[in-house]
């Protein structure tokens, strides 16, 4: 069983349900059952997945975890682009919104490094490499 805290895809992914749930406490009181639901599940299914999948014994099953967190982040970024468009939050997005394209981008790459490299302990992506 791999270390998944250890994994800055991971990290980054827990900063990102902190700062869905702080937004989500700027969006109308009507959305708590609709969109403020949905956008914080799908917050939390990224580094949620992203640890599920390291217990799993191939890297096959690994990668299907992580594609799950990348569907899910992409997700959340349609929901912040009508955040945006419906002008629902008078924090700045703009930090939300790098943070979520950097997990994509990371989780981009640990999907290429798992597929390239025997399933291991040791990934590129773990914190202070």
């Amino acid at each position: 069983m791999k270390n998944y805290q250890e994994l800055n895809v991971w990290q980054n992914g827990i900063e990102i349900v902190k700062e869905v749930f702080s937004l989500s406490k700027q969006l109308p009181i009507t959305e708590k059952y609709g969109m403020i639901s949905q956008m914080t599940r799908l917050a939390v299914s990224i580094p949620a997945n992203i640890a599920e999948g390291s217990s799993r014994n191939s890297d096959k099953d690994y990668a299907r975890f992580l594609q799950i967190a990348l569907g899910s982040a992409f997700e959340l970024q349609t929901y912040l682009v009508i955040i945006k468009e419906l002008e629902w939050a008078n924090s700045d997005l703009e930090k939300l919104e790098l943070s979520l394209e950097q997990e994509i981008k990371m989780i981009h790459s640990f999907l290429k490094a798992i597929s390239q490299q025997p399933f291991a302990n040791d990934y590129s992506l773990k914190a202070n490499s």
